[in-house]
């Protein structure tokens, strides 16, 4: 006879970022007893664990925001075109502080087990402490960029000079003032901190693997005036943003193809959109560059010719030239005088594609060609095992069988990117082959989040206790994702999109870039086809 558990709650969150924190007030908003179990000594997610110097927020600060509540937007505000760091983790600590969302919320608690049991319909977690935790539903709210990777290089723990990691940044920070610094990786918290660790160090050697694409962020303090008129339309362009590819309202979607423009009138419109700044923009100069190589290479050349003309040694421009994939197939950094940093005199690149770094050595690190530098010094901008690495972090299986390590050993395969079938009851916030990263994420956290807490309820008013999504619609899922994005440029990038920075790791396209508007559709059209493709009972 089984025994039945009286759960410790309604429903487990593992994560306390942007979505765990919204998830709470969403779920207590519906009675039910939540409590978010976060890794951290404080909440925030990305915004807590990434301190390290120039880190700031790719969209705009005025839609990188919650929608939720109109008078928390309204009131709130935010200094600078792009939120950095400090003012966005300022940002969620208020929102935490005014929805009283602290109270459940147990920090410094890292969960290593989620397992189900089907005899009495519960997920037990089981923390680094030992506790355990059980709940009709668990949510992984565990982010994209959360599990920071060191290189697996020889000799690494040997190294005894200063050793950061851009994902774990000391919270009192980094003083590099008079030191010899090495930077490893140039993606997008290399190219935001670079310029900072230049003005401080006494020289600057920053090992590049892949040259990357960036674009001038153009930051400046907030004008009143638009604040303001951004202020006065907010609920108009909160719902506008869910009719756009990347969930950002407020730029025209483009209306020719790139081959119907003259050349003068590409190179005019990229330049305005040059000193505009920011990457929507950019990338919507017209409606193939994403499509098409041939319109893709107009732009990229173009940015290729600024970079050329930025940087006055010809040697390292060429290196910093991005030449092994089309522009925005990779997340398309912002940055603030990163090219025009390599014209200081106490700073060197080093391209490290053809000639490796072979090994770490006590006093700085050798590459293949025995060539050796010595640092006092390092800060490792080399990534993330995104999308899946935090959740493939846990020991997450049912007592069916069902292991989400071995359901994922040749890349991740979900529906909707909300649900994995054999997983039941446990719900993901911004999964693989949902928008999430390709997307302005507040806006598909909250999405997630209430298409979830509306199932909940769904369930609860017809009495039912358990759902999973079905194995076919998992797979038509997967293969439609996989169309979606065979039918664009991106599978022509090595990037994190793909896990290609993780050795070993399934080169699965992992976002889904139909974009927010075709997805948000889907999700309606399967709630209004009564949850269509998830069994309930």
């Amino acid at each position: 006879m089984t025994v039945m558990k009286k759960p410790d709650l309604d429903v487990i969150i593992i994560g306390a970022g942007v979505a765990g924190l919204y998830a709470i007030y969403r779920l207590r908003k519906q009675g039910l007893q939540v409590r978010a179990y976060e890794a951290g000594d404080g909440i925030g997610g990305t915004w807590f664990w990434n301190r390290y110097p120039g880190c700031r927020c790719d969209v705009e600060s005025m839609e990188y925001s919650y929608a939720f509540d109109d008078d928390l937007q309204q009131e709130w505000k935010w200094p600078e075109r792009y939120g950095t760091q400090p003012e966005i983790l300022r940002y969620l600590n208020h929102v935490s502080d005014r929805f009283d969302v602290m109270r459940d919320v147990q920090l410094n608690t890292r969960v290593t087990a989620a397992h189900f049991d089907s005899g009495i319909n519960l997920w037990t977690i089981t923390t680094e402490q030992g506790e355990t935790v059980s709940a009709p539903f668990c949510i992984m709210a565990t982010g994209n960029l959360s599990t920071p990777r060191f290189p697996k290089i020889t000799g690494i723990d040997d190294y005894n000079g200063e050793k950061y990691h851009t994902g774990l940044w000391p919270k009192e920070g980094v003083d590099f003032t008079g030191k010899v610094t090495g930077v490893i990786g140039t993606g997008s918290s290399g190219v935001q901190s670079i310029p900072i660790i230049a003005k401080q160090a006494k020289h600057l050697f920053v090992f590049q693997r892949t040259a990357n694409f960036s674009l001038p962020a153009r930051n400046a303090p907030l004008e009143p005036e638009k604040e303001r008129k951004h202020k006065e339309e907010y609920v108009e362009r909160r719902k506008a943003a869910y009719s756009t590819p990347f969930g950002i309202a407020g730029y025209p979607p483009p209306d020719k193809f790139a081959a119907e423009a003259t050349s003068a009138e590409r190179e005019a419109s990229y330049e305005a959109k040059w000193a505009e700044g920011g990457s929507i923009s950019f990338l919507f100069a017209y409606k193939d560059l994403l499509l098409d190589k041939a319109a893709n290479d107009t732009a990229s050349d173009f940015v290729r010719a600024k970079i050329r003309s930025t940087v006055k040694d010809p040697k390292t421009a060429e290196l910093l030239c991005p030449n092994d994939h089309p522009i925005g197939t990779k997340r398309l950094i912002l940055d603030t005088d990163y090219f025009e940093t390599y014209n200081r005199d106490n700073v060197t690149l080093v391209g490290i594609r053809s000639n490796p770094i072979e090994r770490f050595t006590r006093s700085g690190l050798q590459l293949t060609d025995g060539k050796s530098y010595d640092l006092d010094a390092i800060s490792f901008a080399t990534g993330f095992d995104a999308m899946t690495g935090a959740m493939r972090e846990i020991d997450i299986r049912t007592d069916k069988g069902a292991d989400i390590r071995e359901k994922w050993q040749d890349g991740p395969r979900t529906y909707l990117g909300i649900m994995v079938s054999g997983f039941p009851n446990m719900f993901m916030v911004t999964g693989p082959q949902s928008p999430g990263v390709k997307s302005q994420m507040i806006l598909s956290c909250e999405w997630h989040v209430d298409f979830i807490a509306d199932a909940i309820e769904h369930m609860r008013g017809k009495g039912l206790t358990h759902i999973d999504a079905e194995g076919t619609a998992e797979d038509g899922w997967v293969e439609h994702n996989n169309q979606v994005a065979d039918s664009t440029l991106y599978p022509l990038a090595n990037s994190w999109y793909v896990g290609a920075n993780i050795p070993g790791k399934p080169r699965i396209f992992m976002p889904y870039v139909g974009g927010v508007e075709a997805y948000t559709n889907k999700c309606k059209q399967v709630v209004d086809n009564g949850y269509e493709g998830f069994q309930m009972s």
